[in-house]
C-alpha cells in the first residue's frame, strides 16, 4: 500500500500516526504531505523517517490512498486531484460531508455501502461519529423519532490555535487576539458557540449533528436538535442524549445492545459510580456508553451519556478503520 497523509503535522495528523502505529499498518511507502512551510521537515512513523513533501509531489506519486486532515478548502482544491490519479481520499474536513455523491462513513453503521469506486469518502464531524455507534444498534430495533442533544467538546477539536489559547491561560498568562481561537477565555469558562452562527441561529456544529446523523444513518425522519458548548477539557466530547423512539422498549435490552455493539463499551454501573467520562477516554478508539436512563416525562422516552476521544474516535481512528476497511 502507497499511502499519503496530508496535514501530517496538525494535531489529527499526528493522532494518525499514532493509530497507523498502533494498528501496526505497513504501507510499502509512506509519503507524509504539508504545507509548504512544512516541506522537508521529518515525520516519523514505524521508526523510519520521512521527509514532508508539497501536495504537487505527493499527487506525482499517486498514492493508493491518502488521509486528509488539512482543512475544508485545501481538500476542495487537492481532493479530485488526487482521484485523478486514482487515488482514494478519506478526508476529515466538512468539504465532502454533504455532497449526495459522496458517502459520509463510520465503518460500524454503514461502511457497508464502501466500494472500490468511491475515491473521495468524507469522514464525519467528531461529534456525530460517537453518536451514530451508539445510536444504530437502538435505532435498528426501537426506530428513533427524535433526538435532543446537547455536547460538552473537548477545546482540542477545535485546533492547535486554542490548545495553545487554553495552555496560556491556565498558566495565567494572556495572548494577542490574532493569536485566540476563541473571543472569550476557555480555561475554566464553557462556551455555548462551536463553530460559526448560522441563519437560523444554530451554530455550525450544531447543524451538522442534525445533517450528519440522518445522511449516516439513511434516516432522514428523524427529528433532531443540538445545543454545542465547547468545555476546558482535554480528553474528549461528551453528549447528553434524549430519544424518543417509535416502539416501546425494555431498558436493560438497550443495554444488552450497547454492550454487544462494536466499538462501544457500556459503562454504566451507578451503584459503583461508574459512567463514562472525557478524562478515561483520553487516547482511546471506543465509544463510552453510560446513564442509561428512562426518561419518566414522556413515552419511549431514554437518556443517555456518549463519551468519545474526538481526536480518536471521532477523527483519526474512524479514517484509519476506513482505510482497513477498504485494504
Amino acid at each position: 500500500m502507497k499511502l499519503a497523509l496530508v496535514g501530517c503535522t496538525g494535531l489529527v495528523g499526528r493522532e494518525m500516526i499514532e493509530v497507523l502505529e498502533e494498528r501496526n499498518i505497513k504501507p510499502t511507502e509512506f509519503i507524509p504531505v504539508a504545507s509548504a512551510r512544512s516541506v522537508g521537515k521529518e515525520i516519523h512513523l514505524h521508526g523510519q523517517s520521512y521527509k514532508v513533501v508539497s501536495m504537487e509531489d505527493a499527487i506525482a506519486l499517486a498514492p493508493d490512498f491518502a488521509l486528509f486532515s488539512a482543512g475544508g478548502s485545501t481538500s476542495k482544491e487537492f481532493a479530485p486531484k488526487f482521484a485523478d490519479v486514482g487515488t482514494t481520499v478519506i478526508d476529515n474536513s466538512s468539504a465532502w460531508r454533504m455532497d449526495p455523491n459522496v458517502k459520509l462513513v463510520v465503518p460500524e453503521v454503514n461502511g457497508n455501502l464502501l466500494t472500490e469506486d468511491d475515491k473521495i469518502i468524507a469522514n464525519p464531524n467528531c461529534s456525530t461519529i460517537q453518536l451514530v455507534v451508539a445510536l444504530n444498534p437502538l435505532h435498528k430495533k426501537y426506530g428513533i423519532k427524535r433526538l435532543v442533544i446537547s455536547t460538552y467538546q473537548s477545546f482540542t477539536g477545535t485546533g492547535a490555535k486554542a490548545v495553545k489559547q487554553y495552555e496560556a491561560e491556565a498558566k495565567g498568562e494572556s495572548l494577542p487576539e490574532t493569536e485566540m481561537a476563541y473571543n472569550y477565555p476557555i480555561y475554566e469558562n464553557c462556551l455555548p458557540h462551536c463553530d460559526i452562527f448560522l441563519d437560523n441561529d444554530y451554530t455550525k456544529e450544531e447543524m451538522k449533528l442534525v445533517h450528519e446523523t440522518r445522511k449516516i444513518m439513511s434516516a432522514p425522519q428523524i427529528q433532531i436538535t443540538a445545543t454545542a458548548v465547547r468545555v476546558p477539557v482535554h480528553g474528549g466530547h461528551s453528549e447528553s442524549v434524549n430519544i424518543e423512539f417509535n416502539n416501546a422498549f425494555d431498558v436493560q435490552d438497550i443495554k444488552k445492545l450497547l454492550n454487544e455493539e462494536e466499538g462501544v463499551i457500556l459503562q454504566d454501573d451507578i451503584q459503583n459510580f461508574k459512567y463514562p467520562m472525557p478524562r478515561y477516554a483520553r487516547k482511546k478508539d471506543e465509544v463510552f456508553v453510560g446513564r442509561v436512563r428512562r426518561d419518566e416525562s414522556i413515552e419511549n422516552g431514554l437518556n443517555m451519556w456518549i463519551v468519545a476521544d474526538n481526536l480518536r474516535k471521532g477523527a483519526a481512528t474512524n479514517a484509519v478503520q476506513i482505510l482497513q476497511h477498504l485494504s
